[in-house]
């Protein structure tokens, strides 16, 4: 299903764009030695976030959601779409407004004033005119608007671009605090809204009060899982539970490999994988201290297993050129069978890309391991969103409540009928019935934009892949057998605003360059150690320091 395909892929190209933005806590950099880390206590973010009430008018999933911990679950998953949308919200929500929306967009923009921009004002009894920008260089488009102080009256901010926003530095002068509409039992005013996942209210909150919308939200947020040609596989007469380690990994990758016939095991997978050895996410939290992820030595030990498998000769070339853009193509052709990849990934585009490049192919993914083959292995949790709009400070109470009944409106759950409005505009006009699959007009296809609406408001993610019923099922199975190793990392969705200079402590950017030259297998791990110590030993000591002093002292680990 377009909209839904195109969500998901979304998450996936903004695990690429953002590097590890979508597994880290929200940051904004600020001036200033110290600045104000604009943190969440646990008492005021109790307090700030609005109650959870499950929504009553959602459509009954094929696979209902299994859950896991706290804040997690799988997407519930759906194998058709609901012949007769029923309508989940009573009225129009709109009193007759006139409001600018901003939105990143990456794809091509719908003519301005079109036919579905025209019917989602009707629906919604407002004018919102929306202005998507280009999402390439929307993080140097936003803070020319709030340099001027001319932001728009709802605007998407991305959380892996908090640091280039300032996004704490907005909150309270340029961005509507919410916490007063919102924050508990208030929520319930907007039914849709409070069927939002906490975790992802967590992303929109700054120094104890509430000021973002989540879009796009999951209870099943990680960087990825490490992928196989599960159709390949099979023929071989593998099945994935017998990799249970990295021993097995490496075997797997030997037996894969035929560089003569153009075939090699694996493609690029330390982003996925490196935590199997144990290794922490970024941080972790020993005996009351802060450990960085470059100071364990579990982080060594998977440096050089990666060190090893580029050396091995079981990594395609291209991949250990750096060559990125190309994987998904490698993948398909079955140039390369193990790769690593957003969850977004696993979708009906890639299903039938996959197919008509090999009609035998079939996704597939490990479940998670543990290096040693012993361990009980973890799955780190990411942020449950990373797309949240904001609404501008400049608006009266009356104005915010009126985008708050739009914000709820568009967060309608999957199947209903304003979901069908928003996602595939107008039947008849903007998309009709396939095999009774909402499937886009000419005119549909140049006006509905999956990156306009639902980046101002949206319900959880769901499965679904009309056509591709196979993809549902197979990813839904692997959600299901892996969400108990969900585990949230310290400072898991907390927001807090860094002085530049240790914002650009934590990016260390000259030791990230080395870690991929080594597991490129172009410098050893022990070119990497000496990168690491003359990062601990200035930027790196003050950066635990900083996050010591003013996060983990005064806010604890988010947990």
């Amino acid at each position: 299903m377009r909209s839904a395909l195109n969500r998901r892929s979304f998450l996936s190209a903004t695990a690429t764009i953002a590097g590890a933005a979508a597994v880290t806590p929200m940051l904004s950099a600020c001036g200033g030695s110290a600045g104000k880390p604009g943190a969440n206590s646990e008492e005021g973010l109790k307090a700030a976030l609005p109650a959870f009430v499950p929504s009553s008018g959602a459509v009954g999933a094929d696979i209902p959601p299994v859950p896991g911990g706290a804040d997690v679950a799988t997407d519930p998953a759906y194998l058709t779409y609901p012949a007769s949308p029923s309508t989940s919200v009573s009225g129009i929500p709109g009193k007759g407004g006139r409001y600018t929306a901003v939105t990143p967009l990456w794809g091509t923009n719908p003519p301005v004033g079109n036919s579905f921009y025209q019917a989602m004002n009707k629906a919604l009894g407002v004018e919102l005119t929306i202005k998507p920008a280009d999402g390439n260089n929307y993080n140097t488009i936003v803070p020319t608007m709030t340099a001027a102080e001319r932001l728009p009256d709802w605007i998407n901010l991305p959380s892996w671009w908090n640091a280039n926003f300032n996004t704490g530095k907005l909150t309270g002068t340029q961005l509507a605090d919410l916490t007063p509409y919102l924050s508990g039992d208030k929520i319930k005013k907007y039914p849709h809204l409070a069927a939002l996942p906490t975790g992802a209210w967590r992303a929109g909150a700054w120094g104890d009060k509430l000021y973002g919308i989540p879009c796009v939200s999951t209870r099943f947020a990680i960087t990825g899982p490490v992928y196989h040609r599960r159709d390949v596989l099979d023929a071989r007469g593998v099945t994935p539970g017998q990799v249970k380690s990295a021993d097995d990994l490496m075997s797997l990758g030997k037996e894969l490999t035929d560089a003569k016939r153009g075939v090699w095991a694996f493609d690029d997978v330390w982003t996925y994988l490196y935590t199997a050895w144990g290794a922490p996410q970024k941080w972790k939290v020993d005996n009351g201290k802060l450990v960085h992820l470059f100071e364990t030595q579990e982080f060594l030990e998977a440096l050089d297993w990666h060190y090893r498998l580029a050396t091995s000769g079981y990594v395609h070339p291209d991949a250990l050129a750096g060559d990125n853009a190309n994987a998904v193509t490698r993948f398909y052709s079955g140039k390369v069978l193990i790769t690593g990849d957003g969850g977004g990934a696993w979708n009906l585009t890639d299903h039938q890309s996959g197919v008509a490049a090999n009609r035998a192919y079939r996704r597939g993914a490990f479940n998670a391991l543990a290096a040693d083959g012993k361990s009980t292995p973890v799955i780190y949790m990411g942020a449950s969103t990373s797309m949240i709009s904001y609404l501008n400070a400049g608006l009266k109470p009356a104005q915010i409540e009126e985008l708050l009944a739009v914000a709820n409106y568009l967060a309608a759950p999957y199947g209903t009928a304003e979901y069908t409005l928003i996602n595939f505009g107008v039947e008849g006009v903007h998309h009709t019935r396939e095999n009774g699959v909402p499937t886009f007009t000419t005119e549909g296809k140049k006006d509905v934009q999956p990156q306009t609406f639902p980046f101002l408001a949206s319900p959880p993610a769901v499965l679904s892949n009309p056509g591709g019923d196979i993809v549902t099922k197979d990813y839904a199975a692997w959600q299901a057998a892996n969400v108990k190793a969900l585990v949230k990392p310290p400072f898991w969705g907390m927001n807090y605003s860094m002085p530049q200079a240790i914002a650009a402590a934590e990016a260390a950017q000259s030791v990230n360059d080395t870690i991929k030259d080594c597991y490129h297998g172009k410098k050893k791990v022990s070119e990497v150690q000496a990168t690491v110590s003359s990062w601990r030993s200035g930027p790196g000591m003050r950066l635990k320091q900083w996050m010591t002093d003013h996060v983990l002292d005064k806010y604890g680990t988010g947990q």
